[in-house]
């Protein structure tokens, strides 16, 4: 389709606005209706073999926003015919766990298996687990044990670090991917086959692409971003409703949200480009206007400073090795305060990797090692390089004549090689005239000098 003035219909007929969320309208009611997550619901996946066996199990289910987590459990509940209990850690705390546990001990009435009344069963599911305290965690624990209900936990963070070990080891975890572009597609296509966008009938391939790179996959997100396009369609102040979304009336209905680049377009690479030349160049104010432009425009704020850490790296090194421990320090205050509150961190970091010193010897000295071992044969290490551990290793000569540095004066064995036997000995590292680096430098001659006077 192209972007051609968009089709419209009479305004008097306008769908009416439904009350129910489009993210819940369209919520699958069977297994078979689930966009993504093949790897665990696919045939011979185990999520389907669970639900397959009619026997459910206490799992946490592990993965972003938006990917199918309580969905997932909510078919559990369906598929198993079971009572579902939904507790959200982020309002609720034990008030809410000990009622749930009263439920579902009235449920399981005085006869019968645990957790089973008239042959039901009880599913408590519990919405970001991780914002549980350990004392809250605990609390689930004797009753998923006796088999009261079986627990299921939704997390957007490593079990391994926000469940308890005691829950952890009863429960087995699932990870869950974020959906891709081919099932974002079909969201959208699902939502245009049940005409669940207002006035909507058709959206353009462009408009498709963009709000599919905006997802990025997080469907409810693309759910949200739909349902705002349909309101928006069925009120269009300029003669009827939209029938057909083109990508240019999408951005000028949407064009705050949609930003000024799609993550993976060409221009948010060109802007981190940007970003990085800023750094590189030791400009400051260059550098925070296009972290802040990229923060603007949607960036995941995670990736950022994953790129600052490899700034770090890359164009600082060992001129300033407490650029890398900062950038890292960054990445952490993020995770543990999240946005907006952690995106001051990661100005913080940019700034101190503008103003410190630069250095790529360190870039180079990798490339170029990496470069000559790939090109070069798998030489034998030598044998004073050897460990040898065992009686026969040391018969056989391994780590003989080895000079051990620390009983050398000045815990330096001057005229040792540590290269493969019959190498040139090539030369990577080449520090800089900048920062730490001409004490690097300085020290890395003076071995040099004492190594060519020992070879003498």
């Amino acid at each position: 389709m192209t972007e051609a003035t968009p089709q419209r219909r009479a305004a008097g007929n306008r769908s009416p606005t439904p009350t129910i969320p489009l993210a819940e309208r369209l919520r699958p009611q069977s297994l078979g209706e689930v966009i993504g997550q093949q790897h665990l619901l696919g045939d011979g996946m185990p999520l389907r073999i669970a639900f397959e066996s009619g026997q459910p199990h206490s799992c946490i289910l592990w993965g972003p926003p938006g990917v199918g987590k309580t969905t997932i459990a909510r078919l559990m509940a369906s598929s198993f015919d079971a009572h579902f209990i939904t507790i959200s850690a982020v309002l609720g705390g034990v008030k809410e766990i000990r009622e749930a546990v009263e439920q579902a001990s009235v449920w399981r009435g005085t006869t019968g298996d645990f957790g089973t009344v008239n042959g039901k069963r009880t599913i408590v599911f519990v919405d970001e687990v991780h914002r549980f305290n350990k004392s809250q965690q605990d609390a689930f624990l004797p009753h998923v044990e006796s088999g009261l209900f079986t627990f299921i936990g939704a997390t957007t963070e490593n079990p391994s670090f926000e469940v308890n070990s005691a829950l952890l080891s009863r429960a087995a975890v699932y990870v869950l991917q974020p959906l891709s572009e081919d099932d974002l597609r079909q969201i959208v296509a699902v939502a245009l086959e049940r005409r669940a966008l207002s006035a909507i009938e058709s959206i353009a391939k462009e408009a498709v692409d963009r709000l599919v790179a905006y997802a990025d996959g997080d469907g409810r997100r693309l759910l949200n971003t739909l349902e705002s396009l349909g309101v928006a369609a069925g009120n269009d102040k300029s003669g009827g409703s939209i029938t057909e979304v083109t990508d240019a009336w999408l951005m000028k209905v949407l064009g705050e949200r949609m930003r000024r680049y799609d993550k993976g377009g060409e221009v948010f690479y060109d802007t981190i480009s940007a970003l990085h030349k800023a750094v590189r160049g030791s400009d400051p104010d260059a550098a925070l206007y296009w972290l802040i432009r990229m923060l603007d425009g949607g960036a995941e704020p995670k990736y950022m400073a994953r790129r600052l850490i490899r700034m770090a790296s890359e164009d600082i090194g060992l001129a300033d090795p407490r650029a890398l421990r900062l950038a890292l320090d960054a990445a952490e205050v993020f995770e543990r305060l999240g946005s907006p509150e952690g995106e001051l961190a990661l100005a913080e970091c940019v700034i101190y990797l503008a103003v410190a010193p630069k250095s790529n010897a360190v870039y180079k000295a990798f490339n170029a090692a990496r470069a000559l071992v790939r090109k070069d044969g798998t030489r034998p290490v030598p044998l004073h390089l050897r460990n040898a551990p065992t009686k026969l290793m040391k018969e056989l000569d391994y780590g003989k004549d080895y000079r051990y540095a620390h009983d050398e004066a000045d815990g330096f064995a001057a005229g040792e090689n540590y290269f493969p036997e019959g190498m040139a000995t090539p030369v990577f590292y080449e520090p800089v005239s900048r920062g730490l680096e001409i004490r690097i430098a300085d020290k890395l001659n003076e071995l040099k000098a004492r190594n060519h006077h020992q070879n003498l």
